[in-house]
């Protein structure tokens, strides 16, 4: 591909990152890549076309691999730790009374999100509990060892 084709390619991906699809940050660096991979073309490397093609691969995996995460922390305000576990260990009070592998709607940051009792006792209405783990839009709940209310 001629220098000005890859410049091209990682201006469509980096502008389609920044403006209509949100990837997360994956297209930034394989846009960058791009960029670069032009760049050397157009500082009168002459490369074979599969060697462009190994560059290329080899500038977006190393720079996802290295600054994605660092990047989008930064940008977006920290998606780190808290987004794959979620609310997991937190404590909800409850609203109503709640059967062993019963479900029910709570209100809880700001939103409903539908709750599961994962134990083998009933839980009272009012009990405070903690959620034990997040699957999609339910949290898996279980009562608090010690049981305070």
């Amino acid at each position: 591909m001629p220098w000005w084709g890859w410049i091209i390619f990682g201006a469509l991906l980096l502008g389609s990152e920044l403006m209509f699809i949100d990837a997360a940050f994956f297209l930034v660096f394989i846009g960058l890549a791009a960029i670069i991979t032009g760049l050397v073309g157009l500082l009168g490397m002459s490369l074979d076309y599969w060697v462009q093609w190994i560059l290329f691969a080899g500038l977006s995996l190393v720079t996802m691999v290295l600054f994605r995460k660092q990047l989008y922390e930064k940008l977006r305000g920290g998606s780190g730790a808290g987004y794959e576990t979620g609310p997991a260990g937190e404590t909800v009070k409850l609203e109503q009374d709640l059967a062993p592998g019963d479900r029910a709607r709570i209100s809880y940051r700001g939103t409903t999100w539908t709750i599961l009792n994962m134990g083998a006792e009933a839980m009272s209405s009012g009990e405070n509990v903690r959620i034990h783990s997040v699957d999609g839009l339910t949290l898996k709940i279980e009562k608090i060892p010690g049981g305070s209310d």
